[in-house]
């Protein structure tokens, strides 16, 4: 005689919220979330991003603030973008001790102490006349040996400044091992890299070159980032970050490119880290101003699938907003 069981149920589970929060398999978590912020020189208030509703280029002063209620709301660290008075070609404003993102750092240095990690982007784009991200031969070509000696400088000053992690995003060959190179010839050993390993020459990138006024002057940036086509590039990209010392590495953008943060976890064993760009964020503003999607929701559901891809790090310029809500209840 055949043995009859009971007809599964799985929806049994799904029944209650505090049922599916009690078996959900991926959880957002405030110190895996962070913020991206971007601090301007020479500017008296806050100048609103018109393509990234709700975001600023901030001053010093308007900077410290939303910092402290970012690092209240529980967000785990900060990366900064500088934008300098002063762009030339050699991106001379990057490495200055008195360059803004510099002075920035120190001042969330004092603010914060340990209460953050003080992360900086660490790329010559925001602080070239030509919006390139390093120096240029005389043909037009970014030079990738003599920028490998300008992101040297700039890590040590970035870390002279307080910075706990810098966030090499130039894709330079070689760019992490002459980095750390500098770092501990500098004495700065404490120092880790969170390198962009897989940084795609990405369409979704266009609001972010508004807020940090680095659009190039002439061609685009794919002789240099990753070919949206490509898949195992990634790979060797990440494999070679780690050889040089890579602390972090980090898979941008995020959203359309889930297949890669999946394939980069399941190969290493450092934390892996996912940048949410701005093309993301502000396409989920605009769709939800216009009323087409339930913003919290839209939000809250693709960190979601960020994390289930495998990403322990999320960069988010909502990270904030969404530490709170997730601290809050």
């Amino acid at each position: 005689m055949t043995a009859r069981f009971p007809v599964a149920r799985p929806r049994r589970l799904r029944r209650s919220a505090a049922l599916r929060r009690l078996v959900a398999e991926t959880r957002l978590d405030p110190a895996g979330l962070i913020l991206p912020m971007f601090v301007k020189e020479g500017i008296a208030e806050p100048q609103p991003v018109p393509s990234m509703p709700g975001v600023v280029q901030h001053t010093l002063d308007s900077l410290r603030k939303a910092a402290h209620e970012a690092v209240e709301a529980g967000v785990g660290g900060i990366v900064l973008f500088g934008v300098p008075a002063h762009k030339d070609g050699t991106g001379s404003a990057a490495d200055d001790p008195d360059g803004i993102v510099q002075r920035a750092l120190r001042e969330l240095s004092r603010d914060l102490g340990e209460d953050t990690v003080l992360m900086a982007d660490l790329c010559l784009d925001e602080y070239t006349d030509h919006g390139h991200c390093g120096i240029l031969t005389p043909s037009g070509e970014v030079d990738n040996d003599a920028t490998l000696e300008r992101y040297a400088s700039i890590a040590v000053a970035q870390a002279a400044a307080g910075a706990h992690v810098v966030a090499p995003s130039g894709m330079m060959d070689g760019q992490v091992g002459a980095i750390r190179a500098a770092l501990d010839g500098a004495g700065y050993h404490q120092v880790a890299i969170m390198a962009y390993s897989a940084k795609y020459a990405s369409a979704y990138y266009g609001p972010f070159r508004d807020a940090a006024e680095c659009a190039p002057r002439f061609g685009d940036r794919s002789a240099y980032q990753q070919d949206p086509a490509n898949a195992a590039e990634s790979l060797r990209e990440v494999m070679l970050d780690l050889e040089e010392g890579a602390d972090m590495v980090m898979v941008k953008p995020a959203g359309p490119y889930l297949d890669i943060v999946r394939r980069v976890r399941d190969a290493v064993t450092v934390p892996v880290a996912a940048y949410q760009v701005s093309g993301e964020y502000a396409m989920i503003e605009a769709a939800a101003e216009r009323g087409w999607v339930d913003r919290e929701r839209v939000i809250i559901e693709s960190l979601i699938g960020i994390r289930r891809a495998g990403a322990d790090l999320i960069l988010t310029y909502w990270a904030a907003e969404v530490a709170r809500r997730l601290t809050s209840g």
